[in-house]
């Protein structure tokens, strides 16, 4: 129990610097907001507000204390594309292996920019030549479940942006708790702090810039200078969720959700959710988002989320008496402008 408690005051001493760190005035002015972008499906089609049930490789994205509850191992791979009309998109992959009361998990996601124009001053409409960014971060997790359901969790991630000149690299770590009680483990409780990390910067070749030598006349030349680019942090945020499971039978399972965002960068944000699963092998699920204190007139904060998501999942075992189950998840989630953010993954179950 001692440790219970411990893992429960390291939660909140980190967050406590969180909560209050922030406001509206803030927003846009952190980086690495790909961090933000959820690249599985099963909690996209909830709003990413499974912070009390997530589990497995998901629960790396959401909160890191359900990656351990999982049978033994677990394989997932995902697609996302991103504002539909844009042309960004993301792959992600997923690993998690349970050893007795741990678990270990690995998460690598990868944003695709598409090929963009080089425009110059003397081509400000392009020159012919393009360049694509390369936004990826890995992350490696361990997650440890106690015997009276409580779970803890730890990541940490490496986060890298680059272009052709440019690039810049930070850490940032993750951790979480769960707790799981009830008759039929009903009632679950999370809370998450995630991307608390080093501030990043860019460099490289792109910061360099040519201009004549100074102070003197007779003898002009070019020299080069290096300019510093301004410093960043991470898009932090601490969670706070609930959720309750009530059964029809064994065959039947609705899923009450609830969650609270603190956001450092931009609005707090609440959600609530619904999931309906029949046999645990088709699942419906659909969720709402609503950042606190928006204004669907005040367009310098709002989101192009328009806070609705629906999700859809099919789960079923390979062969009549195998524990290796496969399945398909997909996510929605309405946006304005833009045609909608898609998320669509496969997962084996061992």
């Amino acid at each position: 129990m001692n440790k219970i408690y411990a893992s429960l005051v390291f939660i909140f001493v980190l967050s406590s610097t969180q909560v209050f760190a922030g406001n509206p005035d803030r927003q846009g002015e952190a980086g690495a907001y790909e961090l933000l972008i959820n690249p599985w499906a099963r909690s996209a089609g909830l709003h990413s507000i499974t912070t009390s049930m997530v589990s497995g490789v998901e629960a790396m994205q959401i909160n890191v204390a359900g990656l351990g509850r999982i049978n033994s191992t677990q394989f997932v791979l995902s697609n996302t594309q991103y504002f539909v009309g844009t042309g960004i998109s993301l792959n992600g992959f997923g690993f998690a292996h349970k050893m007795g009361k741990g678990t270990i998990g690995l998460s690598l996601v990868a944003m695709n920019l598409g090929n963009i124009q080089v425009t110059t001053t003397d081509a400000p409409e392009g020159n012919g030549a393009t360049y694509s960014p390369s936004f990826f971060n890995i992350g490696l997790s361990y997650a440890h479940t106690f015997d009276n359901k409580v779970s803890v969790g730890i990541l940490v991630r490496g986060i890298s942006q680059s272009t052709a000149e440019l690039s810049s690299f930070g850490i940032a770590i993750d951790a979480g708790v769960q707790y799981v009680t009830g008759e039929n483990d009903n009632f679950k409780f999370g809370i998450a702090l995630r991307n608390v990390g080093s501030r990043m910067r860019f460099g490289g070749e792109g910061l360099s810039t040519r201009r004549p030598n100074p102070g003197n006349d007779e003898i002009p030349y070019q020299v080069t200078y290096d300019t510093r680019a301004a410093s960043f942090e991470m898009p932090s945020l601490l969670n706070i969720g609930v959720s309750y499971d009530f059964y029809a039978g064994k065959n039947h399972r609705i899923t009450t959700v609830g969650n609270f965002t603190s956001n450092s960068f931009s609005r707090d944000q609440v959600g609530a959710g619904l999931e309906y699963s029949l046999r645990e092998m088709f699942m419906l699920r659909a969720g709402y988002l609503y950042d606190l204190g928006s204004s669907a007139s005040d367009i310098t904060t709002r989101t192009a989320y328009t806070g609705l998501s629906a999700g859809i999942s099919f789960e079923f075992p390979l062969g009549r008496d195998s524990e290796t189950k496969f399945g398909i998840d997909y996510a929605y989630r309405a946006t304005n402008p833009f045609n909608g953010t898609h998320n669509l993954a496969v997962r084996i179950n061992l």
